[in-house]
């Protein structure tokens, strides 16, 4: 059964050998340009995607628009991406034991931040990487900055855990 990641996980690609890919530092921020006049009402938040290359070849990454996919709240509902504020990785060899950062930011009802699924789908030379998916929320009454590594990543981790037991026991019995 396929497990997403927790946001702060890293996830390695086995047909790319040496590649790791993480969603990190999931927290409210507002755009550096400059809100979007079509996230009126909404809240504003971040998120870093990080590609790593641990292994000995030097691929070119693209990690463009369309290729990360944010989902909020408990039905899934769309996130706005600011596409003007983003920062992409468009054909960007990572050297061995480098990083290239994207930073994407999006924005939604802030009643919704508290679960944020991300998807990604990483273009490693000309070939696409599998889909994958992590989960997190931003814990709103928590100081900013603070939201990834306090109490909503425990809860949140704990009950991906449960679901996931959960599962493997129907199927078991």
């Amino acid at each position: 059964m396929y497990e997403p990641n927790v946001v702060g996980d890293w996830q390695e690609y086995d047909e790319h050998a040496g590649l790791r890919v993480r969603v990190h530092r999931l927290e409210l921020s507002e755009p550096p340009r400059g809100r979007d006049d079509a996230a009126e009402g909404l809240t504003y938040f971040c998120l870093r995607v990080t590609v790593e290359n641990r292994g000995n070849l030097q691929p070119t990454i693209h990690l463009e628009d369309g290729q990360i996919d944010v989902r909020l709240g408990p039905d899934g509902e769309g996130a706005f991406i600011d596409w003007r504020n983003s920062q992409f990785i468009e054909g960007f060899d990572v050297y061995p034991l480098r990083r290239a950062t994207a930073v994407l930011y999006a924005a939604g009802p802030e009643a919704a931040l508290s679960q944020v699924d991300v998807q990604v789908q990483v273009r490693v030379d000309d070939d696409w990487a599998d889909r994958r998916l992590w989960t997190g929320g931003i814990g709103l009454h928590e100081t900013p900055g603070a939201a990834a590594s306090g109490a909503g990543r425990d809860s949140l981790a704990r009950q991906v855990s449960n679901f996931l037991r959960d599962q493997a026991e129907e199927g078991t019995a």
